[in-house]
């Protein structure tokens, strides 16, 4: 049986989820082939963060290789779409020529709209692509110096004069990148930041009209709190370089305006000869995601560009991520359900809640319409959301790169923890500490080694007390029970008469050993150093009820405690050496700290060495790059490992 082929027509949020979705659950049945103009899926919720310069644009470009790398049955083309034939199932590209389909999903976003106003395309920016983000980081660079060496004041006020086009997401988060923006630009261009003026300018009353008031009230408040101003009513009818129209009031003059005021299907569309809605340039589909008119002829439509009419608003699927994501499910469910002989299923919207950041400490959200959080929660959710989407699309790689470029790696403590999280201090500070951590563990190690031999003479090692002989060091409980047992077992042709001795032996020592016991237990005090003429207290003397059943299955009888002795021996070497040599010095410190753990619950660990956890925490900071093989080992592995894993990305995938 020859496999389907399926096209899906642009990487968007939409175009992701349903070539993710055909991948998983068409493994042998179908080649799939994933075509879009950039060979890189746009995070367009993250335009706005690139534009005013607080992570890099690569934050924003997932690369569609290292999306698919492993699926063997995803092509990824890096072409443009001018033309489908639905007839013949033929989809006709710029550069490729024609490729055959037997489904195909249409899914190629939306675009700005600028309803007509005259010099918006001219004079405006907008923020609806990479490029887009990058031309206006651009722009406020070069507008900033040139306002720093301007001397007439009404330039030098106009040039400094920036106004945001509506109120909607994308304009409110816009405006709220460029608050903190503000405070750096004025400090690298010695300038006030009171001079650099934030606008808003909105043709309704109120902003952000789909969020609950009370939401977009704490907006407000925050945005008058920093000095941004809203002009609310005031309908741009001009833009022209240096100042911008306003219906019924004076002209503000400005050299930067960025168009935010709304959304429409790609126009791009039309090419394509399906049916659209008479405003927006939405491709009309029916409820299970068909393109109308072409109902059973295996042509879908998904996302921005899709204009289905929701029965319960009675308005078009809105064009945020979770719509695109859902339409794209449903699309790609009703192609599966077709080939399976499945039952197909409607479009059914369930949208969770909306959040909106204004920059990058602050923002509001609303959960399942219930939950209402601002600040640092509303922040702390909308990044726990970025992360399980790179999680959702099965991406470590961004996974890592979110974090790094959102939390640890952030200039100008534009981030949610103010800077604190930022790892950009000199590290070199803390190799004295990491090689000295190393020999500690070393040191160790080498007594388990050793035991009462000597370390500078080989000969003598593993002599009594060595962790690599038959003596049992681990202080569990039903280890010594089986040793117990084992040596009652030989003692069994005993007499009685010398048991009865023993017994009597042990009754008087007994007492004696409990009494010493007890004196040293009571002797053990808390501390966390070592002083003079006291006894270092455990930090448990058993292990936890909780634990015990785990450690059993890990270490059921003395023969697994024998090798695990010797191994975790072997394991402790390896981790000194790796911590003083600065080779994997995040893992080598990460292990540590979890091995402290370990010990300390299993009631082999002092209070006093507690401090072993956190060197090992403050280790992982990245030492053995400043100072170690780490700086040549984790380049290397990064090209080589990642080389090997994803293969080499490209700017055009044909």
């Amino acid at each position: 049986m020859s496999k389907k082929k399926i096209i899906v027509i642009g990487a968007g949020f939409a175009g992701i989820k349903a070539t993710k979705t055909l991948s998983k659950k068409l493994k042998n049945e179908a080649e799939i082939t994933l075509i879009d103009k950039h060979s890189y899926h746009t995070m367009m919720t993250q335009l706005h963060e690139v534009a005013a310069g607080r992570v890099p644009f690569t934050n924003a470009q997932y690369d569609l290789h290292k999306l698919f790398a492993h699926r063997q049955n995803v092509q990824i083309l890096t072409d443009e779409v001018i033309g489908l034939d639905k007839e013949n199932k033929k989809v006709t590209t710029k550069a490729s020529g024609v490729l055959d389909f037997d489904y195909v999903i249409v899914a190629i976003g939306g675009e700005p709209n600028d309803f007509g106003v005259p010099g918006v395309k001219e004079n405006a920016f907008t923020l609806w692509s990479m490029a887009d983000a990058l031309k206006i980081k651009r722009h406020l660079e070069t507008v900033v110096e040139k306002a720093s060496l301007e001397h007439d004041d009404d330039k030098r006020k106009a040039l400094l004069n920036f106004v945001v086009a509506g109120s909607g997401f994308t304009g409110i988060e816009m405006v709220g990148e460029l608050i903190d923006w503000r405070q750096v630009v004025a400090r690298d261009y010695k300038l006030d930041a009171s001079d650099i003026t934030l606008n808003v300018v909105e043709m309704m009353p109120t902003i952000l009209n789909t969020l609950d008031r009370s939401d977009a009230d704490k907006v407000v408040k925050y945005l008058s709190k920093k000095n941004v101003n809203l002009l609310l009513n005031h309908a741009i009818t001009e833009v022209a370089t240096d100042h911008i129209k306003i219906k019924d009031g004076a002209d503000i003059p400005t050299h930067t305006l960025i168009w935010t005021t709304g959304v429409q299907g790609n126009t791009q569309a039309t090419a394509y000869g399906l049916a659209e809605s008479e405003r927006g340039h939405r491709l009309t589909a029916n409820a299970y995601m068909e393109a109308q008119g072409f109902e059973g002829q295996g042509i879908y439509v998904a996302g921005d560009v899709s204009g289905f009419i929701e029965e319960a608003t009675g308005r078009p699927t809105p064009q945020i991520v979770e719509a695109a994501e859902q339409t794209a499910h449903t699309a790609s469910e009703n192609i599966i359900a077709d080939m399976t002989g499945g039952d197909k299923h409607k479009f059914v919207g369930k949208y969770q809640g909306t959040m909106v950041s204004v920059g990058s400490k602050w923002g509001v959200a609303s959960l399942m319409g219930k939950l209402h959080l601002s600040g640092f929660f509303a922040m702390l959710v909308k990044h726990l959301i970025y992360i399980l989407y790179t999680l959702q699309i099965g991406s470590l790689w961004y996974f890592f790169t979110y974090l790094k470029n959102e939390f640890f790696h952030t200039p100008n403590d534009r981030n949610l923890f103010r800077g604190h999280t930022s790892r950009l201090g000199n590290v070199l500070w803390s190799v004295p500490l990491r090689i000295f951590y190393g020999f500690v563990w070393l040191t160790e190690a080498s007594t388990k080694w050793v035991g009462d031999g000597k370390l500078l003479n080989p000969s003598t090692w593993f002599g009594k007390g060595s962790w690599f002989t038959n003596d049992l060091h681990f202080p569990f409980a039903w280890l010594k029970e089986t040793a117990t047992t084992a040596a009652d077992a030989a003692a069994g042709a005993s007499t009685e008469a010398a048991t009865q001795a023993a017994d009597a032996t042990a009754a008087a020592s007994g007492a004696a050993s409990s009494g010493a016991a007890e004196a040293t237990k009571s002797a053990a005090e808390f501390g966390l150093s070592y002083s003079y003429g006291h006894e270092p207290l455990a930090v448990l003397d058993k292990v936890p009820n909780w634990l015990e059943p785990i450690f059993k299955f890990m270490i059921p009888n003395k023969e697994v405690a024998l090798f695990m002795q010797k191994f975790m021996s072997i394991v402790e070497v390896a981790l000194a050496l790796a911590l003083i040599v600065g080779a994997f010095t995040w893992l080598a410190a990460a292990a540590t700290a979890a091995l402290t753990v370990m010990f300390s619950l299993s009631g082999m660990f002092y209070w006093v060495n507690i401090w072993f956890i956190f060197a090992a925490i403050a280790l992982m900071n990245g030492s053995g790059r400043a100072f170690g093989l780490d700086k040549w080992i984790q380049p290397w592995l990064q090209k080589h490992f990642f080389g090997w894993w994803y293969g080499k990305s490209k700017s055009l995938y044909k």
